[in-house]
């Protein structure tokens, strides 16, 4: 894998043609990564004015979905992904498991929901699931549909048939995110390509699954590869219906472990970014809100975020816990989603953080 490159500063100068002439999609609808950029380059006060008002119309409800997040076969991938403790060729601490069984996952998905959960995703670190692997997989989906949540799962790669089946299982989305830009992507892993990930999607889609597709920030990418990343989810036909948007968790013994951290004000643009091209998404804060602290996540929520990983772990690394959550959407007056197993249900409020 090559080295990762180191991010130059950047700077938000308040430039007038910026703001006299927004950027918005180009005539066909889709996104030029110059306008994606140029977004980005708003002055912030700006920038989240116009995505908060994006925010409102699309989602007047202003709740928040929770979803819980549960590693179901940890550690031993084959992969080279720069960031990922789980890979085999690094030394992080992770120990390979086997995949768990039916009653444990059902444990985990039952205390999931219980604590407010709407949405449970199951994770597997494989480069791609064989076909008994999926079988595996197909009765987890079961057994969590049967509780009454919505079921996400990121297995790796897909084929279509594999796609197929866990549609018939009952899955509702499949996570599989494109990490960066295009022209980045290889400083960060090159045991797959940018295509491989895109074939998966497409696969994915035509099961007539739900996506849930974003990336990573803080990688030592620039500005222009979060443009590049963004303008690649929008112009995804359609886009997806969850866009996760993680902060570098940098794990010791991981090629990434001493990248730059990004400021968290850029990492509050690529959310607000996120919201503005991608207007009826789930934006979803993920891993690294731990590192955030409360102020940034709400700046992030008002920005548009409206979906957050929900529980103390996210796969093998921290997450803030539960009641530090409901405590700051409390002190926010924001209120959790409850939603029914399908995601093209209509959705219902209640006052789970009240």
């Amino acid at each position: 894998m090559s080295s990762v490159a180191m991010s130059p500063t950047s700077t938000h100068a308040s430039q007038t043609i910026a703001v006299r002439r927004p950027a918005v999609p180009e005539a066909d609808g889709a996104w030029a990564v110059a306008e994606v950029q140029a977004l980005l380059d708003l002055p912030f006060m700006d920038l989240l004015h116009r995505a908060q008002t994006v925010h409102r119309e699309h989602f007047p409800e202003g709740d928040i979905e929770l979803a819980t997040l549960l590693s179901v076969k940890t550690g031993g991938c084959p992969e080279n992904c720069g960031y990922c403790p789980q890979a085999a060729q690094y030394d992080t601490g992770v120990t390979a498991q086997k995949l768990m069984e039916v009653d444990e996952v059902v444990h985990a998905a039952q205390a999931a929901k219980d604590a407010g959960a709407t949405r449970f995703c199951m994770g597997a670190a494989w480069r791609a699931p064989k076909d008994r692997d999926v079988v595996k997989v197909a009765k987890l989906i079961e057994a969590v549909k049967g509780l009454g949540l919505q079921t996400c799962a990121t297995l790796g790669m897909l084929e279509p048939h594999h796609a197929e089946q866990l549609k018939a299982a009952g899955l509702d989305y499949y996570n599989h995110n494109l990490d960066t830009s295009s022209e980045y992507y290889g400083q960060v892993v090159d045991t797959r390509t940018y295509q491989d990930r895109l074939d998966t999607l497409k696969s994915v889609r035509q099961a007539g699954i739900s996506v849930c597709c974003g990336g990573i920030v803080g990688m030592g990418e620039s500005p222009v590869d979060r443009a590049g990343l963004i303008a690649q989810l929008a112009n995804l036909n359609p886009y997806p219906e969850s866009v996760p948007i993680n902060s570098l968790v940098r794990v010791p013994g991981t090629p990434l472990a001493d990248a730059p951290p990004i400021d968290p004000l850029d990492f509050v643009r690529v959310i607000a970014v996120a919201r503005i091209t991608m207007p009826k998404a789930r934006v979803r804060l993920s891993a690294g809100r731990q590192q955030l602290g409360e102020a940034v996540q709400a700046l992030c929520f008002l920005a548009g975020a409206n979906s957050i990983f929900y529980g103390d772990k996210l796969l093998v690394t921290g997450n803030p816990d539960a009641d530090a959550d409901l405590n700051l959407l409390n002190k926010l007056g924001l209120r959790a989603r409850a939603v029914s197993a399908t995601p093209s249900n209509t959705s219902t409020l209640e006052t789970a953080c009240a």
